[in-house]
């Protein structure tokens, strides 16, 4: 297998799952960072010398995407955020990387100044995932 030097951003996709299969989200901006960090759980005793750790349940961050308004990338997002439930989501990552997740999702508006493109962000309060799957190659 060849080394890969590393992966541009470029290409990368947010898709969510609905009753007719994935579709994309148009202009996704940036990708939020994914995974968690364990909590840690204090297991120190009486009898130790230093304070110790095991790590415990992951806490998963609300995820958002900042995505440039397109009227309707929006309205596809309104109907989710309207449906008041959970969906499934992917990040395709353009070598083949996924990272999947379930939540709910809501929105923001960013504020507005002259000349400068009108944007929101989509936020999903994750109930399960982050799963990340490599690239097969």
């Amino acid at each position: 297998m060849a080394t890969v030097a590393g992966l541009l951003s470029k290409g990368a996709v947010l898709s969510y799952k609905d009753s007719s299969g994935s579709k994309t989200i148009a202009a996704v901006k940036s990708i939020p960072a994914m995974g968690a960090d364990p909590e840690k759980v204090d297991v120190t005793h009486l009898g130790s010398d230093k304070k110790a750790y095991i790590a415990g349940i992951q806490d998963s961050d609300n995820l958002e995407f900042a995505i440039i308004y397109q009227g309707d990338n929006f309205k596809d997002i309104d109907t989710l955020v309207k449906a008041g439930k959970a969906v499934e989501w992917t990040v395709t990552y353009s070598d083949g990387m996924k990272v999947d997740f379930t939540g709910q999702p809501s929105y923001k508006f960013d504020g507005v100044e002259v000349n400068q493109a009108l944007g929101f962000n989509l936020v999903v309060v994750v109930s399960a995932g982050p799963n990340f799957t490599p690239a097969s190659h």
